[in-house]
């Protein structure tokens, strides 16, 4: 059924679950979903100064609240700023209090690297990054390329909700600010497409671990990347969740907003994985036997998270030619002597005509876009008084 995204986030709030998560792809209008959602919850026209926080996120407006000064006259005094608003002040002010800038320090390092070292001012307002670049020489004022800013800006994201679930685990009496005893809801858009695939399934794991540490906090989580949010279905335990989603754009603007059911066995980054491997030996000319069990695996458990009965109604039209020639060289024979040939050269392009069908197929486009992000791989405004 068609929806307007208000109507979607009336429905997320509706829901009041710990955890909901939703896939769309990029442009789809994910970000634009939470601001709604953050109307839902903390509409605007109550200021931040005059009522409790009951709403944070991190998108594309999160980022949108750092920006660079980089010392255009000297070229020597390069920072990043971040801008004043109700809630970065209040935010800044509390990572302050609790002595954070080694923890975000320490988990920027992780994620990139040990040689950049972030620098807070007194106020945590100014950033700048040092480099170092070989023994004892260091390079100050560097200005960090775009993937590392959006992963330093993750981290204080993180390190900041890490700190508010210990602080709202502490006695209400007790707590050492009450700035965000009214928080509820944190809506989380895509934290870091720029990481690697064991670095994104650690940021993951660690995100999932986190929000079941959680009290009191329910979590809208977003993502375009198809490994992401496998990580985050098996580590949340979400297998058969009405609360896991697909959110499409509709060419008359509105949106559907689907139930996303899978398999958490049906691991989205082993589908990858035999996708790269079968396209590299096609690359390189270098099929083999055991390219066609890894091409009927990736078939088996495509159809699998599609919820088809079998493998084979997925091959093209022509389904018993293509079987068979995949059958020969997959066959489970315990027969010593039953020896399969090599594969020939018109075998081998069936593997390239047969994973480039899979791929192209209505199975990604059309089946409510759920194979789409089994196989897409991972690819990876304004500023207002939003929370950080």
């Amino acid at each position: 059924m068609s929806q307007k995204l208000k109507e979607i986030a009336q429905t997320l709030k509706a829901n009041d679950k710990k955890v909901q998560l939703i896939y769309a792809f990029n442009g789809t209008g994910k970000t634009r979903l939470s601001r709604e959602f953050k109307e839902e919850v903390d509409p605007k026209n109550q200021k931040i100064a005059e009522s409790p926080i009951k709403f944070m996120y991190y998108n594309a407006f999160t980022e949108d609240l750092f920006y660079w000064d980089n010392d255009l006259d000297a070229d020597t005094n390069r920072k990043l700023i971040v801008r004043p608003n109700g809630f970065t002040n209040l935010a800044l002010s509390f990572l302050k209090s609790q002595e954070l800038d080694n923890n975000i320090i320490t988990n920027f390092q992780h994620f990139t690297t040990s040689k950049i070292t972030p620098s807070f001012n007194d106020n945590f307002s100014e950033i700048t990054f040092n480099y170092l670049s070989g023994g004892d020489n260091s390079e100050p004022n560097i200005k960090i390329s775009k993937g590392e800013e959006s992963n330093f800006i993750w981290c204080i994201f993180y390190s900041l909700i890490e700190q508010i679930i210990e602080l709202l685990k502490t006695e209400k009496d007790n707590r050492s600010s009450h700035d965000f005893d009214e928080l509820k809801y944190i809506f989380i858009d895509d934290p870091v497409s720029s990481l690697d695939e064991n670095h994104l399934i650690e940021l993951a794991v660690n995100l999932a671990q986190l929000i079941k540490n959680s009290n009191g906090l329910n979590f809208v989580i977003s993502t375009h990347n198809p490994l992401f949010y496998n990580v985050l279905y098996n580590e949340l335990n979400l297998k058969g969740s009405k609360y896991c989603y697909l959110l499409s754009k509709n060419d008359d603007g509105s949106y559907n907003f689907d139930n996303k059911y899978g398999d958490s066995n049906k691991s989205f980054s082993y589908h990858l994985y035999l996708k790269h491997t079968i396209e590299e030996a096609i690359k390189n000319n270098a099929i083999e036997k055991y390219h066609f069990t890894l091409l009927r695996n990736l078939y088996e458990k495509t159809a699998n998270f599609l919820g088809y009965e079998k493998w084979s109604d997925l091959l093209p039209d022509d389904k018993t030619v293509y079987y068979n020639r995949v059958i020969q060289f997959t066959s489970h024979s315990t027969l010593s002597n039953e020896v399969v040939p090599e594969p020939t050269n018109a075998e081998k392009n069936v593997v390239g005509f047969l994973l480039k069908h899979l791929i192209d197929s209505k199975y990604w486009k059309e089946e409510i876009i759920a194979a789409t992000p089994v196989i897409a791989g991972t690819l990876t405004t304004q500023t207002e008084d939003v929370a950080i």
